[in-house]
């Protein structure tokens, strides 16, 4: 390339050859005012700029209604999606102050909507728990926003405020009377800043049920007026997270084994913690915590102490009962099998390990949750034996499965050394060892794994043949897994293990890619992987190494002239191109399966690095994963009926 610089010479006297134009002196520091640093870098404030980040502008606002409620002022919440995909929030709170603030000399609302770190909870007792602490929801929104308007009532007046991307040229000005107090915040998320604007229906209204779950008594009016076919929800839970508990249960299909779920709550001082638990009849266990209505996916004190005092409760009531043998002990992973648990603090001062508020960091809340649970679940099973007996029958039993997986384990790795080589025999592995480099694909069946070996690059890239259905192991506990045919390959080809002895710097391939065929089987084959590694490996999903590498359907040519289509519409495409405004005869070949690509067309198409198009499996929401991998692969057929009814609109044309 042209003025490039050779790095193997570059030195320090080669700077003075640099151009002048590529100098950094005090001209090149760029000093970002009012809300420019959230355009200029808005993935630091609401994580991206796809989706995620779009949607998370109406928890935002959302939250902002859930603090007044917290507080005691609001029990109504309104959230509208209007035509243009506008959103509009409304609650019937204090309103948001409209007097002049003594710093800013403008309208503490609009200092609100239009300066970082502003907000009434930084103390000052506005108020005594919140989830947004950062103080920067209303004004971020506001900056990501083509327009936003906020209306407040007070009880006298009615004031409003326009804005444009975070700028306004009017101030705040009372436009009517009116009786009521709320604040209504009507916005339009910017096209210049997010790839999509188009909210999905499902996806808010998972993150206000949860919102109405986690407080208990509030009303939230959901609605969809985006077309004249409106969607509506009243989300309304008296029951507050023990209906929440209920609701997981029934929108997985999974039985419960008691008619009643636990429900634990206790104070000290300003904090406060509740508890809800309930086991069914699966071999997962789901906790999901919150701090102030705050989802903390990563745990933190909170979730810990429940985890730590749920064992040793059970323990000792084992030993009380002498339902334990001396020196028997169930471990965590024994109790927490089939339980289902919302654990929810509120407290005065949360603290969020970063900006994304992902894992509650206070010291305290682990001995106060650690003792709640350890007084009130203790009081509760032994005043309901019953299912207390259910529950130590439940633990017992996944003791006896993790017995029967260690003897399992120790049989497979004593075949394995006394075995000629240590991995699979059907595994064509590669040369380099760097896990940074290398990859394995997980091929469905012999011939496709035939073309791959001969196709690949044998450097980097290593083949693993797999033939026949695999288990599934949504329905089976892990001492299934060891010896299984099916799966230990794939466990003895990466090198991590699996369960609680998964360790991730053993892998030995850093992009593990699933390659089945286009059809039923090679669905079914994929989900199946897919359970597999969200279940015993969810850390390589989470760390970004799993793939679905992306076969062409089509092979549309004329003569020498050949193009690979992935979707009707691009074999569409290419047909009218190499037709000559359909004068001339094109041939289309359909790939039934990988099977019927020769090695060299599987290379271009599929394996390439430079030509190859790959699916990478994130869990941007471990929770609906997990509910999603539940529906579609667990024992009850209704919820995967009725999954599978609401969802066939969004698939193309299947090829049975």
């Amino acid at each position: 390339m042209e003025n490039s610089i050779d790095e193997k010479n570059f030195n320090q006297q080669d700077i003075s050859k640099i151009d002048e134009s590529n100098c950094y002196d005090e001209n090149e520091i760029e000093v970002l005012e009012g809300l420019d640093p959230v355009r200029k870098r808005p993935g630091m404030y609401i994580g991206s700029t796809g989706s995620k980040g779009l949607h998370h502008l109406v928890y935002e606002i959302v939250t902002n209604s859930i603090d007044e409620a917290l507080a005691g002022y609001c029990t109504d919440i309104d959230v509208e999606m209007l035509p243009g995909n506008v959103i509009k929030v409304s609650d019937n709170g204090r309103g948001i102050p409209t007097g002049i603030h003594p710093k800013e000399g403008i309208s503490a609302a609009t200092v609100v909507y239009t300066v970082l770190h502003a907000g009434g909870k930084f103390g000052g007792g506005g108020y005594k728990v919140a989830g947004g602490l950062h103080g920067v929801g209303a004004s971020v929104v506001n900056a990501l926003s083509e327009w936003l308007e906020i209306t407040i009532y007070d009880g006298k007046n009615i004031h409003f405020q326009h804005f444009d991307r975070g700028q306004y040229s009017e101030q705040l000005k009372i436009i009517g009377d009116t009786d009521k107090t709320g604040t209504t915040v009507e916005f339009k998320a910017d096209s210049e800043i997010f790839q999509t604007t188009e909210y999905d229906y499902s996806v808010l209204l998972t993150m206000l049920r949860e919102q109405a779950f986690l407080n208990a008594g509030i009303r939230i009016n959901f609605s969809d007026k985006r077309n004249e076919d409106v969607k509506q929800e009243t989300l309304y839970y008296e029951g507050g997270i023990r209906e929440f508990v209920t609701h997981i249960h029934k929108t997985r299909g999974l039985t419960s084994l008691s008619p009643d779920v636990i429900y634990i709550n206790g104070k000290s001082g300003d904090n406060y913690a509740e508890i809800a638990l309930q086991y069914n009849d699966s071999y997962n266990d789901l906790i999901i915590s919150f701090a102030n209505n705050v989802h903390t996916p990563d745990g933190g004190t909170h979730e810990n102490g429940f985890r730590n005092s749920l064992t040793k409760v059970l323990n000792e009531y084992g030993k009380k009962f002498e339902l334990l043998k001396d020196g028997e002990k169930l471990l965590g992973e024994d109790v927490r099998e089939g339980l289902t648990a919302i654990v929810s603090v509120k407290l005065t001062d949360c603290e969020f390990e970063g900006q994304t508020k992902g894992r509650l960091g206070n010291p305290e809340i682990r001995p106060f949750v650690e003792k709640l649970v350890q007084e009130k679940l203790m009081n509760y099973l032994e005043e309901n034996p019953q299912t207390a007996k259910l529950i130590f029958d439940k633990s017992v039993q996944a003791q006896k499965a993790r017995e029967a997986a260690k003897k399992a384990r120790e049989t497979a790795r004593r075949k394995s050394a006394m075995s000629s080589a240590s991995l699979p025999g059907k595994l064509a592995d590669c040369s380099d060892t760097d896990n940074v480099n290398t990859e394995i694909y997980i091929v469905e069946g012999d011939s496709a794994g035939g073309s791959a070996k001969e196709g690949r690059d044998r450097h980097f890239q290593a083949i693993l043949p797999l033939w026949g259905k695999m288990l599934n192991v949504e329905k089976a506990r892990i001492d299934k897994v060891y010896g299984n045919d099916k799966l230990m390959p794939v466990v003895t080809a990466l090198g991590c293990s699996i369960g609680d002895e998964f360790d991730i710097t053993k892998l030995r391939y850093g992009k593990v890619i699933i390659m089945a065929d286009a059809d039923v089987d090679g669905s079914h084959i994929r989900t199946l992987l897919l359970t597999f590694f969200f279940r015993y490996m969810r850390k390589l999903i989470e760390d970004g190494h799993v793939y679905i590498a992306q076969p062409p359907l089509f092979k549309v040519y004329r003569g020498k002239k050949a193009y690979y289509a992935y979707t009707d519409e691009e074999r569409d495409k290419y047909i009218k191109e190499l037709s000559g405004d359909g004068n001339l005869k094109v041939e289309v070949q359909r790939y039934k399966g990988l099977g019927e690509m020769d090695p060299h067309q599987l290379w271009d198409t599929t394996m390439n690095p430079e030509t190859r198009t790959m699916i990478k499996i994130t869990i941007d929401d471990a929770v609906q994963a997990d509910e999603i991998f539940t529906i579609l692969m667990g024992d009850k057929v209704a919820p995967r009926k009725e999954f599978i009814e609401n969802n066939a609109k969004y698939v193309g044309e299947l090829d049975i």
